[in-house]
């Protein structure tokens, strides 16, 4: 018989990140290093079972010298729990396919991420932010924690007089709890967590992208040395 399961709740692989607030885990994976491999020699009619040396050596070629299609055999499919404004940073990277949990259809399980440090804006870059230790950190979180309260309030006192889901959700926060499914093949996903994982980054779905060097890396562990993850 088979088993349902609740889809807010981490897979057996997974990493926690977001001070324990969010995750991400390794639903599925299809293919290996291997597989790579032997996509890229296919032209000369070979395969082989296990890497050697030369094929370690073949991978780095093939990712320095953005020969990417041999890569692209080999998938990954991830379930995350995140920020909706975390999920509206990853659904940039369109070479992924993704399905997500719809607020049209349930109402349950409604959480929200409280950053473990409020951070300053920089004040040479707009879209970058610093930990400066200047704030009132209790005081901050206090007030973004009274906000989740007050727009859950709202939301729940507007189904309760009728309201359809798929509007009453327009009350809710950015910093609401999501979860997706994410499939990408292994070509952009080394592109996610070069860009993801970077100063660049906002420091939330950056924490992401080093979970997700944690999972793969035991499946990639030739990449993970060339990668110098």
């Amino acid at each position: 018989m088979s088993t349902v399961r609740n889809v807010n709740a981490p897979p057996p692989e997974h990493v926690m990140v977001l001070d324990g607030q969010g995750w991400v885990g390794l639903v599925n994976h299809m293919g290996d290093e291997t597989t790579a491999v032997n996509a890229a020699r296919v032209s000369f009619g070979k395969m082989q079972d296990q890497m050697g040396e030369r094929d370690v050596g073949l991978l780095r070629y093939l990712i320095e010298h953005h020969h990417t299609s041999p890569l692209e055999h080999v998938v990954f499919t991830f379930l995350v729990h995140c920020p909706l404004f975390v999920r509206s940073q990853w659904h940039r990277h369109r070479m992924w396919s993704y399905n997500e949990i719809s607020r049209r259809y349930t109402e349950v399980d409604i959480t929200f991420y409280v950053p473990p440090v409020v951070r300053e804006q920089a004040e040479d870059n707009r879209q970058a932010s610093v930990d400066s230790g200047n704030l009132d950190q209790d005081e901050l979180r206090r007030l973004i924690t009274e906000n989740n309260e007050r727009c859950m309030q709202v939301y729940q006192t507007l189904l309760d007089r009728g309201a359809c889901r798929e509007q009453a959700r327009g009350v809710l926060p950015q910093n609401m709890m999501t979860t997706f499914w994410g499939t990408v093949d292994l070509h952009n996903l080394l592109s996610f967590i070069q860009l993801r994982d970077s100063d660049h980054a906002q420091w939330e779905i950056r924490q992401y992208a080093v979970a997700i060097k944690q999972l793969v890396r035991p499946y990639l562990p030739n990449i993970a040395k060339i990668m110098k993850w």
